[in-house]
């Protein structure tokens, strides 16, 4: 048997050698009738031998034994199997016509082969051949009717044994030749059921082992198929994912482009693309998320029309959607640190920007004043300036030296913190004197702007152990920026108060305020409230980056509560009893938390710019 199918499938043609149900097709056409003849010219010597010279029809039905060998000839050269099959039917109508017509027309024994011509051409799993056959059948039918009715044929063999001989031989050939037909049927059947099971379970091999997820939709998204891989992907069983289980898992704002996609796909005919997320079962044991949040992955999902159900179905109608979905979490997590990257490197740009043109204005200006007003001493033989004129240059010299000594200070300060070499050395130290010292010193200031400077601090407030130089210059900072915001006739206070194990620190003041959008980077380096070009008061913007940094390395809090035009309320706690760590952190972990209080039970107040 090895040796026929190989000789067999040598002789098929290129096309139908990669597909084994069309090999197993042409080498079920080819064999019957390659075998068959040659049996048949094998038997020929032998018939010729017993009964002599042949008659006239028996030569013509041994000549037609070339037409299956014709036949196999052209399938293999051509890989045509319906024009083999059409072929096949003429060529057995033929036959069987020729027989009839000069043996009795439809009483001949050949007749009953005509039945078998439609069954032949049933194995060409082509409806075109199989009506072709049919209708060629009930041609040949009519013709040997009418021919007979008209006594167009020779009359039969009026030897009734002859005739039951010849109609015996013809029932039984053409019963054995159906036979045949039939076997060959159910072996194409077998191998198509074979092939067919061979390929589900290579298609369930890869929808089980690929990492990608494979499922069928409904046009309404409702899903009738998902592979197991979903299991891995989202924690649950395929069972709980049927039907509009996968829809209940997808996030609610992403929702309507889930449906749209495949609603688009299904109508459209066009492939589609979306992104969109999805609830995974957290396993028992693992714990969930910060406050319990419910885990979700970025999924992508392409879809396609399904093309089998595509061809079933009208135009007008959706058809059904095959999806491929895959688990793209970490790309967008990757996307999202470029993001942030991004941003923090716009940020950082602002800010250098931010911070050139804070400086041009804070160098030139004293600097101006320093050349200008040093020129005029110099030249003052020339000017005629008195000595009261030369001690007031002198002194506006004086000022403007020690604005830029405090500018260049600031800066300086600001990059120690942010490098972590700023040090601070904690000792034990009382709050209330540091405080009211400063407010002191800032007195002046306040009464030269008709400011009135309120200071609250408790007797019994306990001493705390901290960088008292750092605690200095957290309130310096917030007092000297609460004064210079707010307008003449305000009022600002600085209080302090013990809460639980911490400190707490509070400077508020009825100045400007701030918008909502600048309180959100209110202690940023060099930024400051309102347009550059706007700006009524000096400064660097580096106040409260300062004293952000200092309680961040005294492991305290900063907050800022402000409102535009009411005024602004800073709030600082640091703890009572502080142990410096072996690294201390960068300016950059502190957290500034602004809060917006629509009805506060003292004046609100907005974060001024830093000075």
């Amino acid at each position: 048997m090895n040796i026929i199918r190989d000789c067999l499938d040598a002789l098929l043609h290129p096309s139908a050698r990669y597909d084994a149900l069309t090999r197993a097709r042409h080498r079920a056409f080819m064999a019957p009738r390659l075998l068959g003849s040659l049996a048949a010219f094998a038997a020929f010597p032998v018939y010729l031998a017993m009964r002599g010279a042949p008659t006239a029809l028996e030569v013509v039905a041994f000549a037609w034994l070339i037409a299956p060998i014709l036949l196999s000839w052209f399938l293999s050269r051509t890989g045509r199997y319906e024009g083999a099959h059409v072929l096949s039917s003429l060529a057995l109508t033929g036959l069987v016509m020729t027989v009839a017509m000069t043996t009795g027309g439809i009483e001949s024994f050949a007749a009953i082969w005509l039945v078998v011509v439609p069954l032949e051409a049933a194995l060409s799993a082509s409806r075109r051949v199989v009506a072709f056959a049919c209708a060629l059948t009930l041609a040949c039918t009519a013709a040997l009717i009418v021919s007979g009715h008209f006594d167009l044929l020779p009359p039969p063999d009026a030897d009734a044994i002859t005739r039951g001989v010849f109609m015996a031989f013809g029932v039984a050939s053409a019963t054995l030749y159906a036979a045949g037909l039939a076997f060959g049927a159910e072996s194409l059947a077998r191998t198509s059921v074979a092939l067919l099971s061979v390929e589900e379970d290579r298609y369930r091999l890869l929808a089980r082992n690929m990492s990608d997820v494979i499922s069928r939709h409904r046009h309404n998204g409702a899903v009738q198929f998902i592979s197991p891989a979903v299991e891995a992907m989202l924690g649950a069983p395929v069972s709980r994912l049927l039907g509009h289980g996968l829809f209940d898992r997808v996030h609610v704002a992403d929702r309507p482009a889930y449906l749209t996609a495949l609603s688009d796909a299904a109508r459209g005919g066009e492939a589609r693309s979306v992104e969109f997320r999805l609830r995974r079962d957290v396993p028992r044991g693992v714990a969930r998320g910060q406050n319990n949040q419910v885990d979700f992955i970025w999924v992508e999902m392409r879809c396609r029309p399904l093309e089998q159900a595509a061809e079933a179905v009208s135009p007008e109608a959706e058809a059904e959607v095959v999806a491929v979905m895959r688990d793209v979490t970490d790309r967008k997590i990757q996307e999202q640190a470029l993001e942030l990257a991004r941003t923090a490197a716009e940020q950082a740009d602002a800010s250098k920007t931010r911070f050139l043109a804070t400086m041009s204005h804070e160098l030139r200006t004293p600097l101006n004043a320093i050349i200008g007003f040093s020129e005029m001493i110099v030249q003052e033989d020339v000017l005629m300036i008195d000595a009261v004129r030369r001690k007031e240059y002198a002194q506006l010299i004086n000022d403007s030296g020690q604005h830029l000594l405090s500018v260049v200070n600031g800066i300086l300060d600001m990059s120690k913190m942010e490098t972590g070499n700023f040090e601070i050395s904690p000792e034990p130290f009382a709050p209330r004197a540091a405080l009211i010292n400063c407010c002191n010193l800032l007195a002046l200031k306040a009464r030269e702007n008709a400011i009135d400077l309120v200071t609250r601090a408790p007797e019994d407030l306990p001493v705390m152990t901290g960088d008292p130089r750092a605690f200095k210059q957290i309130v310096l900072n917030l007092v000297a920026n609460a004064i210079k915001f707010t307008e003449r006739g305000g009022s600002v206070t600085a209080s302090a108060a013990v809460e639980g194990a911490r400190l707490v620190l509070r400077v508020s003041d009825t100045g400007v305020g701030i918008s909502t959008d600048d309180l959100k980077r209110i202690g940023n380096p060099f930024f400051q409230a309102g347009k550059t070009y706007q700006r009524r008061h000096e400064g660097t913007g580096l106040g409260l980056s300062i004293v952000k940094s200092l309680v961040a390395l005294h492991a305290g809090e900063m907050s800022v509560q402000s409102k535009l035009d009411e005024g602004t309320t800073v709030t600082v706690a640091l703890p009572l009893a502080f142990t410096p760590r072996a690294e201390q952190p960068s300016s950059n972990i502190a957290t500034l938390t602004p809060a917006v209080r629509s009805a506060p039970p003292e004046p609100s107040h907005q974060v001024k710019k830093s000075a």
